[in-house]
């Protein structure tokens, strides 16, 4: 069982490294280092390479309706348990900025995530047309039309990215 371990782990780490070496290319280009951030973006595209990688040994890709209750399950679990139990933690240790900007907000966008993935599963074979829209502030995920507000975070509209 050791090397399936490995494998969650090296999948684990090889995802938050893409994800933090997205996050330092935009730093590098706030900064004006154009070539830095691009290099972070290639090592963060070779992280993903990895990670998918890992992720096809470990046989954790499925049918896409495999994948949507897998998927369904990780959000209910962050919804339902991780991100309440963070937030209790964080509020006892006084910890506000984690629990207004990064917990609190987070919780609420995974129960909606939830929700779309429920209704993809549902409707899975249909290919009916939906246009999906993410808040670049807090995530919050909607479809077809982006509110004049976000309901999470009370950004404006302009603040929804169009996912392709």
């Amino acid at each position: 069982m050791t090397t399936q371990n490995n494998l969650k782990e090296a999948f684990a780490g090889e995802s938050q490294a893409n994800r933090k070496y997205l996050a330092f290319a935009e730093k590098a280009e706030q900064e004006g280092y154009s070539q830095v951030a691009k290099l972070f973006r290639a090592v963060a595209e070779a992280e993903t390479v990895h990670a998918m990688n890992h992720l096809r040994v470990m046989s954790a890709i499925g049918s896409t309706a495999d994948n949507l209750k897998t998927a369904i399950a990780g959000e209910d679990d962050e919804f339902q348990k991780m991100y309440p139990d963070f937030i209790k933690a964080a509020k006892k240790e006084k910890a506000s900025d984690a629990v207004i900007v990064s917990f609190d907000v987070a919780n609420k966008v995974e129960e909606i995530h939830s929700g779309l993935y429920n209704e993809a599963l549902d409707n899975l074979g249909k290919n009916k047309e939906v246009e999906y829209y993410v808040c670049q502030i807090c995530g919050n995920t909607v479809k077809n039309n982006p509110p004049d507000k976000c309901p999470i975070c009370n950004a404006p509209k302009e603040m929804f990215k169009k996912i392709d």
